[in-house]
């Protein structure tokens, strides 16, 4: 068992491979495979962390995380906006504000994930951009 200290030294990719140890199969599985189709999609230059406690990438900020819980996975696409327009698409999944939940058992489909990638990279893309800007 590892030790608070210990968990610290731990590099980012080994503290999400450490959080989905611990996670129960089917969820385990499931998010791996969310994690593999997020791996795809990201730049070459996202990076994976924790961060409040779930798995997540970063590029140009945060850009999306993943999470299993008791009765469902969620997807965080870290971003209320997109969730709002993309509600046709997610017809068939329960949203709220900043999350999409899915079964434990049955991944996010590949084409879904691709899309909220790819619009939340173009998101902070434009971010970074009138940031830049503005100084």
């Amino acid at each position: 068992m590892r030790t608070a200290g210990a968990e610290g030294a731990l590099s980012e990719a080994a503290k999400v491979e450490a959080y989905l140890a611990r996670v129960p199969e089917p969820a385990r599985s499931t998010l791996r495979t969310v994690r593999e189709r997020i791996r795809a999609a990201a730049p070459t230059g996202a990076t994976e962390a924790i961060s409040y406690g779930m798995p997540a990438f970063r590029y140009n900020g945060a850009l999306v995380a993943y999470a299993a819980f008791q009765n469902h996975c969620s997807f965080f696409p870290m971003s209320a906006s997109l969730i709002d327009a993309m509600q046709e698409e997610l017809q068939g999944y329960r949203t709220s504000k900043g999350t999409l939940q899915f079964p434990l058992d049955k991944p996010l489909p590949a084409t879904l994930i691709r899309k909220m990638v790819k619009a939340r990279v173009a998101e902070n893309e434009a971010k970074k951009q009138r940031s830049a800007k503005s100084r």
